[in-house]
């Protein structure tokens, strides 16, 4: 087995590199920790272009990519590189030679000149539809179909079937995949289609009245005839772009126009959204997105692996499959982190080398904070059930479930061994440990609800 303990790169030294590959290792990385409208938007368009002297030269589009990328993500750019690499390095951002700013060629940045003099509009220009995410390359199976289903009905009938349309869920579960695959759809079949994040449209709200043009911010978004709004839950306490989205929709909701929305929680849980806009995003059809199940995942894996002309065995695929289950973002970034290994180490991907990765990715700091006492704190927690109960004899239906469920997260979150699980809860039979976390492992994929209370207990444990 290859160790990756500590660093990402260990086959060859680190200068033998070249800033391309080490720039792709850290993309591996921060794929599996930013949103994936941030990594598609500001990460991916980047490309390495220079290494030397602990320094590396990342080469972006425009200067809006530089002063964005330095006031949000530098200090996790650098973490992930000297993850990456083993040892401290700085990053440094270049705009692309003949990259274009509104339409026009800005000079190339060099390496030494300071962000802080780049004369940079605050508004981001529209975001494109990503030609990757479309209904054809998104797997469907029975925690994703009603929303699916849904988002193909209103490109059918835009502002008839399902007006607004609401699709919500956790993070990394493929809302912001359907929305691009709405708004692609509508416009080829000649609609007018515009997708933006709630932040943009709040920077442009802003922006407007600021500057006096919020006539021309009302034209902008209430001719279009297919309006798709992303994390629509960021607008949350702002009562002013709240106040100015509640018009928009009202006249593109008055007018026919389709309205799709997106967001991490149903309207009810958005608490600090208005009344009337909340009772409006539920007019139409409210479809949410479940976690997938272990044969859904192993279909996005060999969908992912497929796409990147990969040959990868379906016993790599299973593993992956099982190891990640919380989120779609986070299984296709754990996919990518192996053959990032596998390419730069130059082997071939192997179970052997996909279980050291994987298991490099489980013992990160998050994972290093959680201990046995957590885990039965938050399943007791979660279950109305005293920690004692846990770790006593009672055999009750619910105390027997919550009981197993802690021998399951010591097992495959902190990878204990039978007998160590055994002398925490209360000196039980390694045999009983055994049967105990096998039962969830077994019934986590079929049982749905079952499957919805782990992974939420997990969200409680890592974040």
């Amino acid at each position: 087995m290859v160790s990756t303990r500590g660093t990402f790169i260990e086959s060859k030294e680190n200068n033998s590199f070249s800033a391309e590959e080490i720039w792709r290792a850290v993309l591996g990385l921060l794929q599996i920790q930013t949103t994936r409208t941030t990594f598609e938007t500001w990460l991916k368009p980047t490309e390495g272009i220079f290494f030397q002297n602990g320094q590396l030269t990342v080469a972006v589009p425009t200067a809006w990519f530089v002063e964005w990328l330095e006031r949000r993500m530098y200090q996790s750019i650098e973490k992930a590189l000297t993850k990456v690499l083993g040892t401290a390095t700085t990053v440094q951002f270049q705009v692309k030679s003949g990259s274009k700013i509104g339409g026009s060629p800005v000079p190339s940045l060099t390496p030494t000149e300071p962000t802080q003099n780049v004369n940079i509009t605050i508004s981001s220009p529209p975001m494109k539809f990503n030609p990757r995410y479309i209904f054809n390359s998104f797997v469907v199976g029975t925690s994703n179909r009603l929303a699916v289903s849904a988002s193909q009905a209103v490109v059918e009938s835009p502002g008839n079937m399902y007006n607004p349309l609401f699709i919500y869920s956790g993070v990394g579960l493929g809302k912001t995949h359907l929305l691009h695959s709405i708004g692609q759809a509508s416009s080829d079949v000649g609609l007018t289609s515009l997708y933006v994040s709630s932040e943009q449209f709040t920077n442009e709200y802003i922006i407007s009245i600021r500057n006096g043009t919020s006539e021309k911010f009302r034209n902008k978004y209430r001719s279009v005839e297919v309006l798709l709004i992303d994390d629509i839950q960021f607008l949350s306490g702002k009562e002013q772009t709240q106040e100015g989205f509640f018009h928009t929709f009202n006249d593109l909701h008055n007018s026919g126009q389709q309205i799709v929305i997106a967001s991490d929680r149903p309207p009810r849980s958005l608490a600090l959204l208005q009344d009337r806009l909340r009772s409006r995003f539920e007019w139409g059809l409210m479809a949410d997105i479940q976690p997938p199940d272990l044969e859904t995942r192993m279909a996005i894996l060999a969908s992912k692996a497929e796409s990147l002309e990969l040959s990868i065995e379906d016993s790599i695929i299973e593993f992956i499959a099982k190891r990640v289950q919380k989120n779609v973002r986070e299984l296709e970034g754990s996919l990518n982190r192996v053959v990032a290994y596998s390419d730069l180490m130059n082997i071939p991907v192997t179970i052997d080398l996909a279980i050291s990765v994987l298991q490099d990715l489980a013992n990160d700091a998050a994972r290093h904070s959680v201990n046995p006492d957590k885990i039965i704190e938050q399943v007791g927690k979660y279950y109305g059930i005293d920690t004692g109960e846990i770790l006593g004899r009672r055999r009750t239906k619910n105390i027997a479930l919550s009981r197993q469920i802690v021998m399951y997260l010591l097992s495959y979150e902190l990878e204990m061994s039978p007998t160590q699980i055994g002398r925490i809860l209360g000196g039980r039979d390694h045999a009983t440990v055994i049967h105990g976390s096998g039962k969830i492992n077994a019934e986590i994929n079929e049982d749905h609800q079952l499957r919805q209370d782990v992974l939420t207990i997990k969200e409680s444990l890592f974040t």
